[in-house]
């Protein structure tokens, strides 16, 4: 299996009008499985999928080599947006103008059995919502969502620490042996400012959390890093994950030998190739008709609907 950085390449989308720059891999022979829509964390770039630092971290490479594509985009407000959008999106802004993003792509090129969300971080506060709110659309169907270095509540100071190598390196990193040799020189290639409007909402992210996993109706995977600090994971609030979905549908599994930035670290891989087979699962997983108060089309699209 080889991961080759020349099989991914750039492109911009039109997410109704607001540039949206991209990663894509795409299976060498044939339509893919799925699209993994990837989604960054906050002061980072899609790249953060693309194995920077070395190519056995790559998600895009990976999963592509094994079937699927992988469409790693950066969020509104970074790349081809920023000076679209300076001070950002907030979360609902964000998912809509991603969709829009995606729709898009879709348009000319082919999904296979549909969206697979993968989400790191902040990244994973979008792909929430869009889980919660995704339009009964049967040409683009939603199959499941994985999101790792996402929690509820955040530890103690957490949110006042700086986005950046030196400033957030226990919360952002952990032990700086979980990374290949030349991660912390390949991450300041991925660094971005973080826009303003990124922070309005941090206060009122847990009770957020609730009422979005509430109204999800596809599978969940949440991965936490064993050397996780920006959350606080005591095994009250580890329960409180995955209680806050309807029975059943969302699990939450710790990677062993990781930090924050799981897909940079050498604990990369793994978490790809778990997260491949989840999105395997989700893809051959019988349907499920979500409840009209929850996702029929004439009720999600305005909420996806973005605010310009």
């Amino acid at each position: 299996m080889r991961n080759d950085p020349l099989r991914t390449r750039s492109l911009v989308l039109d997410a109704d009008g607001i540039p949206i720059s991209a990663l894509v891999a795409e299976p060498e022979h044939g339509e893919p499985k799925a699209v993994i829509l990837a989604v960054h964390g906050r002061g980072m770039r899609a790249a953060y999928f693309a194995g920077p630092a070395h190519p056995d971290t790559s998600l895009l490479t990976l999963a592509a080599d094994l079937g699927y594509t992988v469409l790693a985009v950066d969020r509104p407000g970074h790349g081809a947006s920023a000076h679209r959008l300076p001070a950002g999106q907030l979360i609902a802004d964000q998912a809509a103008t991603l969709h829009a993003a995606l729709t898009d792509y879709a348009r000319a090129h082919p999904v296979g059995a549909g969206v697979q969300l993968l989400a790191h971080s902040f990244g994973g506060k979008i792909a929430l919502h869009l889980a919660a709110h995704w339009p009964d659309d049967p040409r683009l169907p939603l199959l499941g969502a994985d999101i790792n270095g996402l929690a509820q509540h955040y530890a103690p100071g957490a949110w006042d620490r700086p986005d950046d190598l030196a400033g957030g390196g226990r919360l952002n990193w952990g032990p700086l042996g979980l990374y290949p040799p030349g991660t912390f020189h390949a991450a300041r290639t991925l660094l971005t400012p973080v826009p303003a409007l990124e922070s309005r909402e941090l206060a009122g992210w847990p009770a957020r959390y609730s009422a979005l996993a509430a109204r999800v109706r596809v599978p969940v995977r949440l991965t936490l890093a064993e050397h996780e600090h920006w959350w606080r994971l005591d095994p009250a609030h580890r329960t409180a994950l995955t209680a806050a979905f309807t029975p059943g549908l969302a699990h939450l599994v710790t990677a062993h030998g990781a930090g924050h930035n799981l897909s940079l670290g050498h604990a990369a891989r793994p978490y790809h190739l778990r997260a491949l087979a989840f999105t395997d699962d989700c893809r051959t997983r019988p349907r499920q008709s979500a409840p009209a108060e929850a996702a029929p089309a004439a009720a999600a699209r305005p909420v996806l609907a973005a605010v310009r």
